[in-house]
């Protein structure tokens, strides 16, 4: 089926409008597609609308002002003007093609018709069903606001404005999608972002053909990224506007998609995915000592496991005192075996408490924990030391901030627990190796994952390390390469 580009300009008649729109959007067979006609003046204005869109009390106040004109106007010939004056909304625009008004009407707004006219009134009173604004359940912090991002794209900009009163702060609407055509918003500070960085992102957008993306921000992560089988995550997701709004500061872009209630960051490096917004909400010692913990516990995700198997395999690695590591009893199993079946059973515990209603899932937490963990050391399947630190791995993973790094380091675990378990010392060195290997290769968006460990840059790595108090994070990442590179406010002449 080829799909014409061709514009549907609006028609003098009205008539010939209204089938068009009956032909394209099922009037009178969608019920919450729907239109009314009126009398203005002799004249005929139609009024169209989407049930559940658009906010029907403002609707039914501009339709009584409509309707009033008859009672106070009698110029036949400024009818368009009467009109026009008479729409009781801020955000009133004409149109000209019979597409851009499906398009709009679709969105939520309502489209008026004049008989005799060859546009068409647009009025913004859309009102999208949605939650409203609270606290992320993944990014929470002890101290800090606790409004966060929603479904609601309209919602979701003005949380952004709120915390950036910038007049150069630019939020730039566009549709994705042949089908859908989902409203994404491309943010950005003017003086501060790369302008080839934000040319590069509008073209990847702009670029995307697709039916619909109802799967989001997600969907278009995958337009994002080159390598598509890549299980590091080049973007970075979240749902707290303080977090958004830093970012803006430093000089990335961000992508809000409507029916989505987390934002993309781009470009990002794998450091960011390591920040949360909790060490910023205390001291810098304190917020120091939490990334330290942090780090430790990623650490343990990605290297406990794999580590421990290699003492397990060779215990001549480990000195006297430290010999206790190893199992007492090796069990009926293999330790190599044991460990694949815990991690994977960790992984069915994850899913399970996904799919499990509240009520309920602090009872299978406690019969996984206590029946099924005890019963399988009991007869010998698996080791004490096995379910030890397979729980101290899986802490690590929830201790990580970003879910989507969380996952791939468990990926990269896994495959390091099988490359040591068939290759032993040489298999260990041979996975750390080629694991930072890949990280260096990786870009986001054209800039290196792992700066600024590699390409070095020592003062970025010192904020990465240490919560650096915030007077002295005067300078922007040059990374993203920002115009203005400096902090500290233009000074007026």
């Amino acid at each position: 089926m080829v799909i014409s580009n061709t514009k549907h300009p609006v028609s003098a008649k009205i008539s010939e409008n209204q089938q068009y729109m009956k032909e394209h959007l099922g009037i009178g067979r969608s019920f919450d597609v729907g239109f009314r006609e009126i009398i203005v003046l002799k004249k005929k204005v139609q009024l169209y609308y989407v049930t559940g869109l658009c906010d029907t009390l403002v609707f039914q106040e501009i339709l009584k002002v409509l309707i009033q004109i008859n009672d106070f106007e009698s110029n036949l010939k400024k009818i368009p003007e009467i009109i026009h004056n008479r729409l009781v909304h801020q955000q009133v625009s004409e149109t000209e093609t019979m597409d851009e008004v499906v398009d709009q009407l679709l969105s939520g707004l309502i489209v008026v018709f004049i008989d005799g006219e060859k546009y068409a009134y647009v009025v913004d009173v859309r009102s999208y069903p949605g939650r409203t604004p609270q606290e992320p359940d993944t990014e929470k912090v002890i101290r800090g606001s606790r409004d966060g991002y929603t479904e609601n794209i309209i919602q979701n900009t003005a949380l952004t404005r709120r915390r950036l009163r910038d007049e150069r702060l630019r939020l730039e609407m566009m549709k994705i999608g042949e089908r859908s055509k989902t409203d994404v918003c491309i943010s950005y500070i003017q003086d501060i972002a790369d302008d080839g960085l934000v040319e590069v992102i509008k073209e990847k957008l702009s670029s995307i053909e697709i039916d619909g993306i109802t799967m989001t921000d997600k969907a278009i992560e995958d337009y994002f990224i080159e390598s598509k089988w890549n299980n590091y995550p080049l973007v970075r997701y979240t749902e707290r506007p303080d977090v958004a709004a830093s970012h803006l500061l430093e000089g990335h872009v961000i992508v809000i998609v409507d029916t989505s209630p987390s934002v993309m960051i781009l470009p990002v490096t794998f450091f960011h995915h390591l920040q949360h917004a909790e060490e910023y909400r205390q001291a810098p010692i304190v917020g120091t000592f939490i990334r330290f913990i942090r780090f430790m516990a990623v650490l343990a995700s990605l290297y406990l496991m794999p580590f421990w198997l290699l003492l397990v395999i060779d215990p001549t690695l480990l000195p006297k005192q430290l010999s206790f590591i190893g199992p007492n009893e090796v069990g009926n199993i293999p330790v190599f075996i044991q460990i694949i079946v815990a991690g994977l059973g960790v992984e069915f515990l994850r899913m399970a408490a996904i799919h499990t209603p509240t009520p309920l899932s602090t009872a299978m937490g406690l019969i996984a924990a206590v029946l099924i963990g005890q019963i399988a050391i009991d007869v010998g399947f698996l080791s004490p030391e096995v379910i030890l630190y397979a729980s101290v791995s899986a802490i690590g993973s929830y201790v990580t901030p970003s879910y989507e790094l969380s996952i791939a380091n468990k990926l990269v675990s896994f495959a390091l627990v099988i490359v040591v378990g068939l290759f032993g010392i040489p298999g260990f060195i041979f996975g750390i190796v080629a694991h930072l290997l890949y990280l260096i290769h990786l870009k986001s968006i054209k800039v290196p994952y792992m700066w600024p460990f590699i390409p070095f840059n020592g003062k970025a790595m010192l904020h990465v390390i240490f919560r650096i108090p915030v007077p002295y994070t005067n300078t922007r990442p040059s990374f993203v390469h920002p115009k203005n590179v400096y902090r500290q406010p233009i000074k007026k002449s």
